[in-house]
């Protein structure tokens, strides 16, 4: 039996949740001016998120049964009843949630957003996704807000 084959949905979603807090812990211990700094953001902002995404493409091709669907509440319901498709879900979560953790850390640094301003960042982030990018948003605006100016191949 491959290693692919033993995905254990319940065994993902562990694995998962444990690498994904030691990810955020590690952001949240890592200054933007500390040496070793550049090394966390390309784990929690590239490898893991791929990582993430390797599992979450093996959960959907080994558990996903093609029932449900995007077109309504009903059918997302109906495509995360099943435990795998579930697992895949919140792998999904993880992945984005952490790469948009990073990158609000990166982009704080590039902007001299000090730590103190990105701790409270970063924990909504991990837990309420969304919020955490509107909170970032608002701290531009007040720290930053020609950062907020779009300009021709600036970075975001």
């Amino acid at each position: 039996m491959t290693p692919l084959a033993q995905l254990d949905p319940d065994t993902a979603f562990g694995w998962a949740n444990t690498l994904a807090l030691l990810a955020w812990l590690s952001l949240a211990l890592s200054p933007a001016k500390a040496r070793w700094t550049p090394w966390i953001w390309r784990i929690t902002g590239r490898a893991l998120p791929v990582a993430f995404g390797m599992v979450y493409g093996a959960l959907l091709a080994l558990h996903w049964r093609g029932e449900g669907g995007f077109n309504s509440l009903d059918d997302v319901r109906a495509m995360f009843a099943v435990p795998g498709a579930l697992a895949a879900g919140w792998v999904h979560y993880l992945a984005f949630d952490l790469f948009v953790g990073t990158w609000i850390s990166e982009r704080s640094a590039q902007l001299g957003i000090g730590h103190g301003w990105v701790l409270p960042l970063l924990l909504l982030t991990f837990m309420l996704g969304p919020l955490g990018i509107l909170a970032f948003v608002l701290v531009r605006a007040l720290r930053r807000p020609a950062s907020l100016k779009w300009q021709p191949g600036a970075t975001p």
